[in-house]
């Protein structure tokens, strides 16, 4: 979503994608510094909104309340996919970075141990939460308490994915802009390969696990949830 954004005539992008402003733990947050997130946008243009897009601002505990401190006439874009291929693709991605060790069958199950008894801002949070980030409900729930719900959009990878032009007119109109020319289609995060298989039964474990969850965040956000895998034992998940 931030490609198609970044190149909008009245959309003013960071240098560079996810600043992690609003979940860094090192920031005095009785004090903040914002000049520190408005310096990530170069030279102000008072003719284009600044955006930015940094996705673990949904899961972090603090940083929804930072948004709104900050400003609470903030309009919040959320893009959500299957939980059980978030969990995965989110695996393959710490393993390729070395910092992953187990075999995906453990991570998310006894690997999960690594994140009891630590507090929920420690570093372990953002490596291994795994399965925790894909319970959307109490997520969305949380933005809801924060922000009126005509701040907020919530969509789906699957609709940028399969229909990104109606995707970003729905983006373009929430944000009160000019649509976005016609585009190609694009396919930036491609993770990389691993040399592991999804098994059937870890598939199994987390329909079991995220189900209830998911049906209830479909209820919260008015997404349809039939073609994710959690709800729809049809769909394969690539490896």
């Amino acid at each position: 979503m931030f490609r198609y954004l970044q190149n909008h005539p009245q959309l003013q992008p960071p240098l560079q994608k996810e600043l992690h402003f609003f979940d860094d733990e090192s920031v005095d947050w009785k004090r903040p510094n914002y000049q520190i997130l408005h310096s990530a946008f170069g030279p102000v243009n008072e003719k284009r909104k600044a955006f930015e897009a940094t996705p673990i601002y949904i899961f972090w505990p603090p940083a929804l309340p930072r948004i709104k401190s900050y400003n609470p006439e903030m309009k919040l874009l959320f893009l959500f996919r299957d939980p059980i291929e978030r969990a995965w693709s989110n695996w393959k991605m710490e393993i390729s970075r070395g910092r992953e060790t187990l075999p995906f069958t453990l991570a998310i199950r006894e690997g999960r141990k690594r994140l009891q008894n630590i507090h929920e801002l420690d570093r372990p949070w953002r490596l291994f939460s795994y399965v925790e980030r894909g319970f959307f409900s109490g997520q969305v729930k949380k933005a809801l308490e924060l922000f009126p719900r005509d701040q907020l959009l919530f969509l789906r990878s699957n609709d940028l994915k399969n229909d990104h032009r109606g995707t970003l007119r729905a983006i373009t109109d929430f944000l009160q802009i000019d649509p976005l020319p016609d585009v190609a289609a694009r396919f930036d995060h491609r993770t990389r390969p691993v040399n592991y298989r999804l098994s059937a039964a870890d598939v199994e474990f987390l329909r079991a696990t995220y189900r209830p969850d998911v049906l209830e965040f479909a209820k919260l956000t008015d997404l349809s949830v039939s073609d994710w895998p959690t709800v729809n034992s049809s769909i394969t998940i690539p490896n």
